[in-house]
């Protein structure tokens, strides 16, 4: 297998962002957990739902991001290979999310590119900082994800079954993500990262997607 040189890793980041851009990133493919029973929802229930799920699709968007930039500065071809992995189960999640949001009649975020470059250049800095670091930062990523996911399916309508199951199997899916990376070795991230930073930045994003 020919070695990729640093001008192979930047033309795949470019395709990457472009695909994801466009609604086309790599995933597993497996279906939607929301099934095809589409509840009756209510027009104020059906605007919350479009707006949750548009937040969430936002942050499936960042997720793209990160893990592409972390692939780019990772030291070790294994944790390169978890990456990889762990970005084509979050591209399952964005296209779940996208599917939901437009069956609900509404659109996705209008800053996905913003979303994108910015977490790729964190994941960027976190791989260059070290493989336990960014292995770290996945972990504290996905446990501030899980408790975002926690907040938006207690705000869900009763009645929308169908995105509270896809919700529910991504929380599984970032846990397992988690936990799998600091399996490998990963170090938590510095206090200011974890409790500053990283909130700061989510903050920004879920505001600002939930309108836009």
């Amino acid at each position: 297998m020919r070695k990729l040189s640093p001008l192979d890793h930047l033309i795949g980041q470019a395709d990457a962002f472009v695909k994801v851009v466009a609604g086309h990133a790599r995933s597993t493919g497996r279906p939607s957990p929301g099934g095809d029973d589409w509840p009756h929802l209510e027009a104020e229930d059906r605007q919350l739902s479009t707006r949750l799920m548009r937040v969430n699709h936002a942050g499936e968007v960042a997720a793209q991001g990160l893990y592409q930039g972390q692939m780019l500065t990772a030291r070790n071809p294994q944790i390169r290979e978890h990456l990889d992995q762990a970005s084509r189960e979050e591209g399952d999640h964005l296209h779940w999310c996208a599917q939901r949001v437009h069956e609900l009649g509404g659109h996705t975020s209008l800053l996905g590119p913003f979303w994108y470059i910015g977490s790729f250049g964190l994941g960027a800095v976190a791989g260059l900082a070290g493989d336990a670091w960014s292995l770290g930062f996945i972990d504290e990523t996905e446990r501030q994800v899980e408790r975002h996911l926690d907040r938006h399916l207690e705000r869900l309508p009763k009645s929308d079954e169908t995105s509270a199951r896809i919700l529910e199997q991504m929380k599984q899916d970032e846990v397992e993500h988690g936990a799998h990376a600091m399996a490998m070795g990963g170090k938590p991230p510095p206090w200011p990262v974890r409790n500053v930073l990283m909130p700061l930045t989510s903050t920004v994003m879920t505001r600002t997607a939930y309108w836009i």
